[in-house]
């Protein structure tokens, strides 16, 4: 059986060099609960270098409360935010 150790990075916490030694997946923060452009691009860098695997991990536009917040949205507005904050990690997979 094997086992997918995963954690969220990209949020600016300093660390995901170090963490992104010990994992085989990474959910990369998409900027509105945490995360900037720099540290959405580093994370995503430094973890396809360590041939760790990256997903998107999307939020609320909630930055004060880390996208805890309850809102009232629409199934659009939802797939709105999912889709813009997907950008970064699908731009990474082009070349500069």
């Amino acid at each position: 059986m094997k086992v997918d150790l995963n954690s969220d990075l990209g949020e600016g916490a300093g660390h995901d060099d170090e963490i992104l030694s010990l994992v085989s997946s990474a959910n990369i923060a998409c900027g509105f609960h945490a995360g900037n452009p720099a540290s959405i691009f580093n994370s995503i860098r430094s973890a396809k270098e360590k041939g760790v695997a990256v997903g998107a991990h999307p939020s609320l536009d909630d930055r004060k409360n880390f996208g805890r917040s309850e809102m009232q949205l629409s199934a659009a507005e939802a797939y709105a935010l999912v889709a813009y904050q997907d950008e970064p990690c699908q731009a990474t997979r082009r070349p500069l």
